[in-house]
């Protein structure tokens, strides 16, 4: 039997909703490519050694510009028109239009740093962010799976990649998005804004299309 919401009484755990909110927005996925963008950049500093600081923000305005810019805006613009009935997009149906658009931008990103030949990690993360949005919307299509925890499977992911690529030991780094990536699922529980396996599917297409994105580029 599918597991339901009503399956996990979170009822006693009403004092830390303010705090599964907190999370919930601090890590909202519009800002995950951003993040780990910037993260990626200092981890591997040395795939980074030869871009000047104004060339990388410019790399990181531009990013910026594709995947959290436009994607905002395009939810506001939809919500402004009436298409969705709230910018948090609680059912799968308001989900399909604001994730095309996403489509679209993050494509655009991973096309521009492609053609300027950036750092492989960096375009790694561009291509599998975009295999993640492809991939929640196919999935979307079945069930509300959670975009949080694809994000933040998204996140283990890039840090996969990271240590495979590097000769430095990051496993306290990994350790500290492991951590981060099960408080957001924890959050998302404690809202009771999705089921346990839209929680672990999203997981699991997030670190999935970052480590292909690494063996299609590589």
């Amino acid at each position: 039997m599918q597991p339901t919401l009503k399956h996990f009484d979170v009822s006693h755990y009403k004092g830390l909703r303010v705090p599964a909110k907190i999370i919930s927005y601090v890590f909202h996925p519009v800002f995950m490519p951003l993040t780990m963008a910037i993260i990626v950049s200092i981890l591997n500093s040395s795939a980074f050694a030869a871009i000047d600081q104004k060339q990388r923000m410019q790399w990181f305005g531009n990013i910026a510009l594709n995947t959290v810019f436009f994607p905002v805006i395009t939810v506001l613009l939809i919500k402004a028109v009436g298409f969705i009935e709230s910018i948090q997009m609680r059912t799968m149906k308001e989900r399909i239009i604001p994730l095309i658009g996403t489509m679209i931008f993050y494509f655009w990103a991973y096309l521009i740093f492609k053609n300027i030949n950036a750092p492989l990690v960096l375009r790694v993360l561009l291509l599998g962010s975009f295999w993640g949005i492809v991939a929640v919307f196919m999935v979307n299509i079945f069930m509300k799976i959670s975009m949080h925890t694809s994000a933040a499977g998204g996140a283990l992911g890039i840090l996969i990649v990271l240590m495979m690529v590097s000769h430095l030991n990051l496993m306290l780094p990994f350790l500290a998005v492991l951590l981060v990536a099960g408080l957001i699922g924890t959050a998302r529980m404690v809202l009771q804004a999705h089921r346990p396996v839209e929680i672990w599917a999203g997981y699991i297409i997030g670190i999935v299309v970052q480590v292909a994105a690494y063996f299609y580029l590589r």
